[in-house]
């Protein structure tokens, strides 16, 4: 299996990285092929904007996603796109490695989904969902948190989990049609000790172990709507 790891926190030493190096270490000794994007330490550039295409189709207005498509075709896309799409094209699993950042992921991760997603590839027209652009691949979170986990759930203080990672993982990775698994998360990270960090690493040592056997997260199928995308009567 061929495995991308997206790595994004500015220090090197975080309990972040350890959670990345683990990641490659483990799925390394499986004997699966990792590549790891530390976006920090690639200097990545988060903004998309004009200066991402050689060419354009429309000099005089930018629609982004309509320049991606144009720069796919055209082999336009700039050289540092390029080289993550080629990454992730590459990929049978997709790893994206973060802390939170205000219920999100941090700027630079952000970026590189915006830049790296490309219409024309990931998604476009009806190519989303089931049968998104990335379709047969997989995705993982692997994810820290200041919090407890006690304050995520049903009438907890933020309220559960899943809607505040529902825009990444229904509105951007199963969107692109990856087969989305369970996040990993490590909770409470800035406040523990290292037994209970190392116990967080085993933890996902141990899962890394068996993700190939993982059932994916549900999430809509394009067989459920029809041409105009109104949901179809459910069958008894």
């Amino acid at each position: 299996m061929n495995v991308l790891i997206v790595h994004a926190h500015p220090e090197s030493q975080s309990f972040s990285a350890a959670l990345a190096r683990q990641a490659q270490q483990t799925l390394e000794q499986q004997g699966h092929r990792v590549q790891v994007s530390d976006l920090y330490a690639m200097q990545w550039n988060p903004v998309a904007s004009a200066a991402d295409f050689s060419a354009r189709e429309n000099p005089d207005y930018l629609v982004y996603a309509l320049e991606q498509r144009q720069g796919v075709k055209n082999h336009s896309l700039a050289a540092d796109i390029q080289q993550e799409l080629d990454k992730l094209l590459w990929a049978d699993l997709l790893i994206l490695n973060f802390p939170v950042f205000w219920f999100s992921v941090p700027a630079m991760l952000k970026g590189w989904i915006d830049r790296v997603l490309v219409s024309g590839i990931c998604y476009g027209g009806k190519r989303f969902y089931d049968q998104g652009g990335l379709r047969g691949k997989k995705a993982l979170l692997s994810l820290t948190l200041g919090g407890r986990e006690h304050m995520f759930g049903e009438g907890a203080i933020h309220g559960p989990l899943e809607d505040m990672l529902r825009p990444l993982l229904r509105g951007t990775l199963a969107y692109v049609g990856l087969e989305v698994l369970q996040p990993f998360v490590a909770w409470h990270v800035p406040y523990i000790d290292d037994q209970a960090r190392q116990v967080f690493l085993q933890d996902y040592q141990a899962r890394l172990r068996r993700l190939e056997d993982e059932p994916a997260l549900q999430f809509p199928r394009l067989a459920q709507f029809d041409e105009a995308l109104y949901p179809l009567p459910a069958s008894d």
